[in-house]
């Protein structure tokens, strides 16, 4: 143990890089505040564990050298761009007809649990492993918080403390917005809270179309 605690000041940069990245509003997050808001804590929960599962995919990948193999193979990259894409933009669809659809038609509160804990792991899953860019978040955080000769033991550690805090972050993002409150708002405010969710994952999908890995 004290042999990996030497690497601490190696990961205190690219641990506060990752929290602050991992906080920010993204693709993520926003699966998170929706699905919270409009289906319920328990929703939000499994869609905070099934995204957190994803970055755990890519973190595996990194330690194991997949992400730097894949970095040099760019169609494989291409085509996660693409696909993952195309998934925001269907998620900015469904977003969009649910914004269409009147109050009288939409059950707030009562049927909140519409999708199955698989359908709700799986898409929050989908929204993290199908963005490439998460392969080079892990990447640098395996290369720039650790030096070239760090032992196995520090590179768990790493990614232990890592995940711990970004399970601990989306899982706060789910409590918070799956409060009474956050339904009443939801309530009052549906079209506007589902055509902004549209347009972000809009944005987010062609961004991810259009961008250079």
């Amino acid at each position: 143990m004290p042999d990996v605690l030497s690497y601490l000041p190696y990961m205190w940069p690219a641990y506060v890089a990752y929290v602050i990245n991992v906080a920010s509003p993204g693709p993520a997050n926003f699966a998170i505040i929706g699905t919270s808001i409009s289906q319920g804590r328990r929703a939000g929960l499994i869609t905070a564990l099934g995204i957190a599962s994803g970055s755990l995919t890519w973190a595996t990948a990194a330690a194991l050298g997949l992400a730097a193999l894949l970095r040099n193979y760019a169609i494989a990259l291409e085509i996660m761009k693409v696909l993952g894409g195309i998934y925001l933009i269907y998620l900015a669809w469904k977003a969009y007809k649910s914004a269409r659809l009147p109050d009288s038609k939409v059950a707030l509160g009562n049927a909140r649990t519409n999708y199955t804990a698989r359908q709700l792991w799986l898409r929050g899953y989908a929204v993290h492993v199908t963005n490439p860019k998460a392969i080079f978040a892990w990447l640098a955080i395996i290369s720039l918080g650790l030096p070239d000769n760090a032992p196995t033991s520090a590179i768990l550690l790493i990614i232990a403390v890592c995940m711990s805090s970004s399970l601990l972050i989306f899982t706060a993002y789910a409590m918070v917005f799956s409060t009474s409150h956050a339904l009443r708002g939801y309530k009052a405010a549906r079209r506007w809270i589902e055509g902004t969710m549209a347009v972000f994952y809009s944005v987010a999908g062609l961004k991810l179309l259009t961008s250079r890995i």
